[in-house]
């Protein structure tokens, strides 16, 4: 008995220091803005005459997501609150459950819907987040309530 509980002991003291860094995922605070860096991941998002610059993570998805740019799509309305574009193939997903979107979200639902919010709320549901809008002030307004075309490219 005096083994199986020394055993027991040294299990709950293991580290994980040999789990591989890629299956580590980043927590991310959901009221600061992801930190930006100049390796380019740094987002211009143009709406009709407004543009805004958004922060993306360092991630699988954002990688598979920035060798799609530069783009311009049709974002279909959804909800009231999202716009979203449906990629043709599927990107890496790690989805979790933020439990609030924010307006200015950039996100991945499923593996290849990509989803714009313009408005904050709470969710139950999954997404991958690709990153953020530095200052959403104005997008619900330059989205307006149809469908919409978007030009995502890096600055």
């Amino acid at each position: 008995m005096a083994l199986g509980l020394f055993f027991l002991g040294i299990m709950a003291c293991k580290s994980d220091d040999n789990i591989p860094a890629e299956n580590l995922e980043e927590k991310v605070d959901e009221t600061s803005t992801p930190p930006g860096d100049s390796t380019g991941n740094r987002l211009r998002i143009r709406i009709g005459s407004t543009t805004f610059s958004a922060t993306l993570l360092n991630t699988a998805t954002v990688t598979a997501f920035k060798a799609k740019l530069p783009m311009t799509v049709n974002m279909s309305e959804l909800n009231g609150n999202e716009k979203l574009y449906n990629f043709p193939s599927n990107l890496p997903a790690n989805a979790s459950n933020p439990g609030t979107i924010r307006n200015g979200d950039l996100m991945l639902y499923g593996s290849n819907v990509l989803v714009l919010f313009y408005k904050s709320f709470p969710t139950s549901y999954s997404y991958t987040r690709l990153g953020r809008i530095d200052d959403a002030a104005g997008l619900a307004a330059a989205v307006g309530s149809g469908n919409v075309t978007v030009t995502f490219e890096l600055e």
